[in-house]
């Protein structure tokens, strides 16, 4: 079926309309989120519809994009170019984040391996108690339903089990009725002299 061109106007039907609005943002935002994930781009974007509600999507936060595009936009305004001592400082502002969030992930996993705790309170350690607490819990949690899915599925084994045990022991009492069948074969067998023969 061949798709007829749209004509641009505001569709008037409220009925229509509103499932188009559905279907159009429905693509649109499915749009934004490949974007984002093909490209590695930094997508935000905002539609509100004509009652008024808020639909949006970012794959980072929304008020830093937003920011980050007043910006862009203030420099353009000056009329200024973005320089490659711009895109250096930039990097340089990520690079010291990232080594910030590094250097707070291994002070978390010297914490919980129990590595220098001798600088910590007592309401610091009780944090860490807890926190492996949880994780025992999480970690027994999901070795329990492992071995409930394990015993699960020897349980379905076992039953296929017994079923073709089952269907080849009908086997073997066939074979054992057959053989008793052969061996029980009437034979007329005379014991004792021959009979002379009679000549007429």
């Amino acid at each position: 079926m061949v798709r007829g061109k749209t004509e641009m106007k505001r569709i008037e039907n409220t009925t229509s309309r509103q499932v188009t609005f559905s279907k159009r943002r429905g693509g649109l935002l499915k749009k934004a989120f490949e974007l984002s994930v093909l490209c590695d781009a930094e997508v935000a974007l905002i539609i509100f519809s004509s009652k008024g509600k808020l639909y949006e999507f970012s794959n980072s936060s929304i008020n830093k994009t937003i920011e980050r595009y007043q910006r862009s936009v203030n420099e353009m305004g000056i009329g200024q170019k973005t320089t490659s001592q711009d895109n250096l400082q930039h990097l340089k502002e990520e690079a010291n984040y990232m080594s910030e969030k590094i250097e707070l992930l291994e002070a978390s996993k010297r914490r919980l391996l129990g590595d220098s705790l001798e600088s910590y309170t007592i309401d610091e350690l009780q944090e860490v108690e807890n926190q492996l607490e949880q994780s025992l819990s999480k970690i027994r949690a999901t070795k329990t339903q492992l071995f409930k899915e394990r015993i699960r599925q020897l349980k379905e084994e076992e039953k296929i089990l017994a079923i073709e045990n089952a269907k080849l022991r009908e086997k073997w009492d066939e074979m054992q009725s057959t053989q008793k069948e052969i061996v029980e074969v009437e034979t007329e067998l005379f014991i004792g002299l021959p009979q002379p023969r009679t000549t007429r």
